[in-house]
C-alpha cells in the first residue's frame, strides 16, 4: 500500500469518526444523500437500498442512547473497519478469487445451553465440547486477512462460552452480534458490554410472558424483560429475534408485538422461518406458504413505518439478492470446527482445524451452491432447504458432504416428500405475489435493471465457480 494510499485511508477515517461524533446534529435529508450515490452504486436491489437508508437512520435515532464506547465503536469498527479496511481487502482478495469474499459469517463456539426448548434448531449437535480459544482465535485472525470484521456469534447459548469476553477484548477491532436467551445478562455483565461497546445481543422470544415461557420455561420472559432493562440502563445496542411458528407467526408480526419491544429498547428485530432441524423436528410447526407470505406483506409494512430494523431470514431475499448462504455473504462454523454453508444446513466437507478459512471458502462444496445462486429468478423463493430443497439434495450429493450432527440427513431424506410439497405450494403463491404484486410495486427502470441484474448474476455464476479439478494424488 503506498502512502497516498494510506494518508487516504487515514483521512476517510478520521471523517468517518467525526461523522460519527456528529451524527446526532446531522439532518435526515443530509445523511441520506450522503451514502446515496454508494447505494445506489452497489446494492441494485431497490428494497435493499429502502432497508440500508432505514439502518441509517435508525442508528442515527439511536445513538444519543447509547454509551461512549458503544458509539465509539459502532463508528470505529462497524464503519471504519468493516466498510472502508475491510472492504480494500476484500477487494484486492476478488482480484485473486475472482469474487467477493463474504461481509460476514456466524460461529457457535458453543452448542452447551442452560435451557431445553423444544424445536431448537442447535438441539441435536454435541454439546461436549467447546471451540477452543486458539482455534477460536486463529479463525478471528484468519477472517480479518479476508478484510471480515463483523461476527456472529449462535450457539447453544454465547454467553456459556468461557472465552466471550476474551474474544470481545483480543478482538476489539471486530464487531460481534450475538442470538442469545437472555438469562445471562444480569447488571455486571451489561456494563461490561457497554465498556467494550463492540458486542450487540439479540435476544430470542417468543411473542410475550405467555408464548415465551411456554417454549422456553415458566418465569423466562421475566428474565427477558429485566436482560432488556439491563442493556438499556447501560447504553447497548440490543434487538430481539423470534423463530415463526405456525402458532405464533401472526402475532410475531403484528403492530402490538413490535411496538413493545420498541418500547423495550430494542434497535433490531430478527425474524427466523422453523424448519425441521435440530431436536425432534415437527412438520407442522412450519408456518403454512399463505402465513409465510402474509409475513413478509406485514414486515415490509412495519419496516417502513417504524422506529426499528426488521429483517426476516427467509423472507427477505428481496433485501439481498436471494440466498446469502455458501459463502456469498456468509457461512457458519459450529463448534466442532465444521464449516457449513448455513446455520440451518447441517451438512460439511471441511473443518477449520484442518484447512485455512480461505482455502475452505474457495472449496468445491461452497462454490456447487454459488454457481446455482440465485436458485430462482423469485427472490420470495430463495432457500436451499425449504424452497428449492433439491439445491441442498444435489450438492450435499454432489460433494459427498457430511452431516455435521445425528439425523442431520433427515431434511433430504425422510423430510424430503414433505419439504417438497410445501415447496411447491408456497412457491404457486410466491410467484403469484412476486409476479402481480411486488414487481410491479416498483418503478420501470427498477424492475428493468433488477431482472437483468438477476440474470446476468446468475450467468456469471454459473461460469465463475464452475468446479475445481481435484488434486491427484499420486501413489
Amino acid at each position: 500500500m503506498g502512502l497516498l494510499t494510506k494518508l487516504h485511508d487515514k483521512l476517510v477515517s478520521a471523517a468517518m469518526r467525526g461523522m460519527g461524533t456528529l451524527l446526532p446534529f446531522v439532518s435526515d435529508q443530509r445523511l441520506v444523500d450522503t451514502v446515496k450515490k454508494r447505494i445506489d452504486t452497489e446494492v441494485p436491489y431497490p428494497e435493499g437500498r429502502d432497508f440500508i437508508t432505514k439502518m441509517l437512520l435508525t442508528v442515527k435515532e439511536f445513538f444519543p442512547k447509547l454509551s461512549k464506547n458503544v458509539r465509539k465503536k459502532a463508528v470505529e469498527v462497524f464503519l471504519v473497519n468493516a466498510e472502508v479496511h475491510g472492504a480494500k481487502i476484500r477487494e484486492s482478495l476478488k482480484g485473486k478469487l475472482g469474487y467477493w469474499a463474504p461481509f460476514l459469517f456466524v460461529v457457535s463456539p458453543t452448542m452447551r445451553c442452560n435451557l431445553r426448548c423444544y424445536g431448537c434448531y442447535a438441539g441435536e449437535y454435541e454439546k461436549e465440547d467447546d471451540l477452543p480459544w486458539e482455534t477460536l482465535d486463529s479463525i478471528m485472525r484468519q477472517a480479518k486477512e479476508m478484510g471480515i470484521y463483523f461476527i456472529v456469534l449462535s450457539g447453544g447459548e454465547p454467553f456459556i462460552y468461557p472465552h466471550l469476553f476474551k474474544l470481545l477484548e483480543t478482538h476489539n477491532d471486530m464487531y460481534f452480534q450475538s442470538y442469545t436467551n437472555g438469562t445471562l445478562i444480569d447488571e455486571p455483565t451489561a456494563r461490561r458490554l457497554s465498556e467494550l461497546g463492540n458486542f450487540l445481543p439479540c435476544i430470542s422470544v417468543e411473542g410475550f410472558q405467555k408464548e415465551t415461557d411456554e417454549r422456553r420455561g415458566k418465569g423466562h420472559f421475566k428474565k427477558v424483560m429485566q436482560a432488556m432493562e439491563n442493556l438499556r440502563k447501560h447504553g447497548v445496542l440490543f434487538g430481539f429475534s423470534a423463530t415463526a411458528t405456525r402458532q405464533n407467526n401472526d402475532f410475531i408480526c403484528s403492530e402490538p408485538f413490535v411496538d413493545f419491544y420498541i418500547q423495550q429498547g430494542c434497535f433490531i428485530g430478527w425474524y427466523f422461518n422453523y424448519i425441521p432441524i435440530g431436536k425432534a423436528p415437527v412438520l407442522d410447526l412450519m408456518p403454512t406458504p399463505q402465513q409465510r407470505i402474509e409475513r413478509r406483506r406485514k414486515i415490509a409494512a412495519l419496516r417502513r413505518k417504524k422506529d426499528i430494523i426488521l429483517a426476516d431470514f427467509w423472507c427477505d431475499g428481496t433485501l439481498c439478492g436471494g440466498c446469502i448462504a455458501g459463502g456469498r455473504h456468509y457461512f457458519h462454523i459450529n463448534n466442532h470446527g465444521d464449516v457449513e454453508p448455513c446455520v440451518f444446513a447441517h451438512f460439511a466437507c471441511d473443518n477449520v482445524k484442518d484447512k485455512p478459512l480461505l482455502e475452505i471458502l474457495d472449496s468445491n462444496f461452497f462454490r456447487s451452491f454459488r454457481r446455482r445462486q440465485p436458485y430462482n429468478e423469485n427472490l420470495l423463493r430463495p432457500c436451499a432447504i425449504i424452497d428449492n430443497p433439491q439445491v441442498l439434495r444435489d450438492v450435499v450429493k454432489e460433494n459427498n458432504a457430511y452431516p455435521t450432527h445425528q439425523d442431520a440427513e433427515q431434511v433430504i431424506t425422510e423430510f424430503a416428500p414433505f419439504l417438497d410439497k410445501y415447496a411447491e405450494e408456497y412457491g404457486r403463491l410466491a410467484d403469484e405475489e412476486w409476479f402481480n404484486s411486488y414487481l410491479p410495486s416498483l418503478s420501470e427502470e427498477e424492475r428493468t435493471t433488477l431482472l437483468n441484474y438477476l440474470r446476468t448474476v446468475k450467468q456469471e455464476n454459473e461460469s465463475i465457480f464452475t468446479p475445481k479439478e481435484e488434486p491427484q494424488t499420486v501413489e
